[in-house]
């Protein structure tokens, strides 16, 4: 293994505040308790947010609400102007914004930087090109927004997951109220920020900070017309519950247990690098991760001692260094639930493999992880983890692994590897997921749709798919 020398990014480019307030009606107001806001990888506390209550959330919806007539009402081709300049402020800022995710996630500075924050502007690039083409998208039909949308996001992904949420809303003419996690919502404040400055007016977008509490009274607000949320299939299950028997608008992205299946006939050194990719990228804290990897009986043992080798390469340490592959665990409540899984696992039988590497002494690592002999009624392959750890099953044929991928509940992500065409796609008809990728894995762009089936949620964000939740067709 190579030795790297520290490369540490320089946090001179970013100035975390004391304190980061709501943004309702154009301007950053207080209201509620403080909340503690994190470094994962050092424990300490680096600022605070207020908890909104019902009241600062009746104020953000009813700013939505008072926006929402003269948005709907503007051209769409200067909706499209204020999108593409929220985009290109982000390009402009977007090293400042990676080392404020960095300290606010947990996740390396080489993610931040070469996949959340590209990715953030070019769905607000994408989106704006929409806006004023939205007859195209849905010919033969009249559309029109719905209103205000609450938006309720993860920690894993904050500030993208905010532009997939805001971008097609505004796009489409709605206002907006998000709710970032409360483990981090630095980004989403400093996005308030963009907005302001690229020209988004008064009460169009709204943030409101907190936990569960604050996102209950979200959704439950009878002044909203859509929600949209990322996160637990626990919560996704509340929140269909509150809205039964209203006409509110819903749409729900939550967990997977996503298989990585690989065939004898694939290209094997490049398959470990997907499933490097699948499970580790993120420190394995993607609802569409490669957790599930199955491999063909007669490659299991050559790809499982690649993979081997390659997870020794791995570098796990402090986020901000340019050369750490895994970074921190976002909160010590997660690194308690992996760890959880990882003694369930033991207990259940299946076999540990674990990157043996120095952890820091400070903040929530977790080593990545790999178990074999792992059973289809194993918690650690019918559970979302959330965390660094691979479950690893072998199959015979196509059949079998279509049938070990399909026995979950959950039904968001799965990737194919072979080197014939005509059985990935076979493979990807028969799989029930929203999005497979074939021989690659964790590939995103804002103009292809993504969602899931069964536990998984429904509704898409993404491409021409991801205006539909935010319009009303006549």
């Amino acid at each position: 293994m190579w030795e790297y020398a520290p490369a540490p990014e320089s946090t001179a480019v970013v100035k975390v505040r004391e304190r980061y307030e709501h943004f309702i009606g154009g301007r950053f107001v207080g209201g509620g308790e403080p909340m503690a806001v994190h470094n994962p990888a050092t424990a300490e506390q680096i600022s605070e947010i207020p908890a909104a209550g019902p009241d600062v959330v009746d104020r953000a919806v009813n700013a939505a609400r008072a926006a929402f007539g003269p948005w709907s009402a503007r051209p769409a081709s200067e909706r499209a102007k204020v999108l593409y300049h929220i985009g290109r402020m982000l390009q402009e800022r977007a090293r400042e914004l990676a080392v404020l995710e960095t300290l606010d996630n947990g996740k390396p500075i080489a993610e931040t930087r070469d996949v959340d924050l590209p990715l953030a502007a070019a769905h607000f690039l994408y989106y704006a090109g929409w806006a004023d083409k939205l007859d195209y998208a849905f010919p033969g039909v009249s559309p029109s927004p719905l209103g205000v949308a609450a938006q309720v996001i993860p920690w894993n992904f904050p500030l993208l997951m905010a532009a997939w949420k805001i971008a097609p809303a505004l796009a489409c003419g709605n206002t907006v109220v998000l709710k970032p996690a409360e483990t981090t919502p630095l980004s989403a404040s400093v996005l308030a920020e963009i907005c302001a400055e690229a020209g988004v007016p008064d009460g169009v977008v709204n943030i409101v900070h907190g936990d569960g509490d604050t996102g209950r009274a979200l959704v439950s607000h009878p002044g909203i017309d859509k929600v949209a949320f990322t996160g637990s299939t626990e919560v996704g299950r509340q929140i269909q519950r509150t809205l039964a028997g209203t006409d509110v608008r819903l749409t729900l992205e939550l967990g997977g247990k996503g298989a990585n299946i690989v065939f004898e006939d694939a290209a094997l050194d490049q398959a470990v690098e997907g499933i490097v990719n699948g499970i580790w990228f993120n420190q394995g804290q993607v609802c569409c991760a490669g957790s599930r990897l199955l491999v063909q009986e007669s490659v299991a043992e050559t790809v499982l001692d690649k993979l081997r080798d390659r997870l020794a390469t791995l570098r796990v340490g402090d986020p901000l260094d340019k050369n750490t592959d895994v970074g921190a665990i976002n909160s010590a409540a997660q690194l308690e639930r992996i760890a959880d899984y990882v003694r369930i696992g033991q207990a259940e039988g299946a076999q540990m493999h674990q990157l043996a590497c120095d952890l820091p002494d400070k903040g929530w690592f977790f080593a990545p992880t790999i178990f074999t002999h792992v059973a289809q009624s194993h918690r650690i392959a019918q559970e979302e983890i959330f965390g660094p750890v691979l479950a690893v099953q072998t199959f015979r044929t196509p059949d079998e692994a279509v049938e070990l991928a399909n026995n979950t509940p959950y039904g968001l992500s799965a990737g194919v590897w072979s080197d014939k065409g005509s059985k990935v796609f076979e493979m990807t008809r028969r799989l029930r997921a929203g999005i497979v990728w074939g021989n690659t894995f964790n590939q995103f762009d804002p103009a292809s749709p993504f969602g899931g089936y069964k536990e998984s949620g429904f509704g898409r964000e993404g491409g021409r798919h991801g205006l539909l939740p935010y319009l009303r067709l006549r």
